[in-house]
């Protein structure tokens, strides 16, 4: 089915984040955003453009109300606390692996009241633990090993259990990462925990983020 005019000014918005934020502040002028959606579009009709114009504003009324989401996302934020930890591998293996090991090696990390992590995908498995248990998994899944990664840094953001009544809250803490430029390496969460993996030279910019 061929899309409306106003479908695809809405998808466009969406696409461009630095469009739509501006947008939901109401920094936008409408009629220069209409011919900049018009031109990309190729849409040539003044009719096209009159639509592409309501669309953007009656999306911007929608986007008011992601704004007073927004705030209560912010307020729950502000009341979480956060746990860093630094010297983090994460091991992509193969799914054919004996989760025998898997346990062995979860059982003496939380014994040291350590790191780890295990999750399973479709095609291969997770496992996110500190680097000193990397010569042991190295030994564990010698030829499983798909990729390893290190120099990673855990973040841990401790919420109150409210935030699973909240909708957006992953979305936030996601689209705050993106606009930095600051790459998620892995990410999960346990009910009211959110995990973040990151490149541990991000770190600063990260908190900084994260302090609300």
């Amino acid at each position: 089915m061929e899309k409306t005019t106003t479908g695809l000014t809405i998808e466009y918005i969406k696409e461009h984040p630095n469009i739509k934020s501006c947008l939901k502040r109401d920094l936008i002028n409408y009629s220069s955003l209409a011919r900049l959606i018009a031109k990309d579009l190729g849409i040539e009709r003044k009719t096209s453009m009159e639509a592409i114009l309501i669309a953007a504003r009656r999306f911007r009324e929608k986007l008011k109300q992601e704004s007073v989401n927004e705030q209560k996302i912010k307020e729950l934020l502000h009341k979480s606390e956060i746990e860093v930890k630094n010297k983090i591998a994460v091991m992509i293996v193969q799914k054919s692996i004996d989760l025998e090991d898997v346990e062995q090696m979860q059982k003496a990390a939380r014994k040291e009241f350590g790191t780890f992590y295990f999750l399973e995908g479709s095609d291969s498995c997770t496992i996110i633990t500190q680097e000193k248990y990397s010569v042991q998994m190295d030994k564990a899944f010698k030829g499983q090993m798909i990729k390893k990664m290190e120099g990673l840094t855990l973040i841990n953001l401790k919420s109150p259990k409210e935030i699973e009544q909240l909708p957006g809250v992953t979305a936030y803490l996601t689209s705050l990462f993106a606009e930095n430029s600051i790459n998620i390496v892995e990410m999960l969460s346990v009910w009211s925990d959110t995990l973040f993996v990151i490149d541990t030279k991000d770190i600063n910019r990260s908190m900084a983020l994260l302090t609300f």
